[in-house]
């Protein structure tokens, strides 16, 4: 039962489940956050992608002898980890656009890190990817906002 739960928490973090969000803003009215988050989402892909192409690092279960994986898994490089910088990257987006209260903000954040850690439990990232990944999607987040709002808002 475990590893079914962690797999479905893993999925929080692809970019299909952000376009779903994204959709649902729209339906609420939220345009602004939902073209900032489709952008966001897109960008942050692509940079990610690159990363992973320069760094080249292997899979956990390709190198650490007695691996456990848990559900399809990938091919691709690990470094940085894409779902867990998508995470936060919406986590943070989301924080910053509604100020929730605290303990909202500590649901957000907690829902982040499981997704975080399940990327590790199912066999497909190193701590250090995870931890390279919560960084450039908050970061990515923040810039982001920041972009919208000093340079894009002067441009309309």
């Amino acid at each position: 039962w475990l590893d079914r739960m962690m797999l479905g928490f893993t999925q929080l973090g692809n970019g299909i489940f952000a376009l779903l969000v994204a959709v649902i803003l729209f339906a609420a009215n939220i345009h602004r956050l939902a073209y900032e988050l489709i952008l966001g989402t897109l960008t942050l892909w692509l940079l990610v992608e690159l990363i992973k192409a320069i760094v080249r690092r292997s899979r956990p279960f390709s190198k650490v002898a007695g691996a456990r994986i848990v559900g399809p898994f990938e091919h691709r490089c690990s470094f940085p980890s894409g779902h867990t910088s998508q995470v936060f990257f919406m986590a943070t987006l989301l924080y910053q656009y509604f100020r929730p209260p605290f303990g909202i903000a500590c649901l957000l954040f907690a829902l982040a890190v499981l997704v975080a850690v399940t990327r590790m439990y199912v066999g497909a990232h190193y701590p250090r990817d995870v931890l390279a990944g919560f960084i450039l999607g908050s970061v990515w987040s923040i810039l982001g906002v920041i972009v919208d709002t000093h340079f894009l808002i002067a441009v309309r």
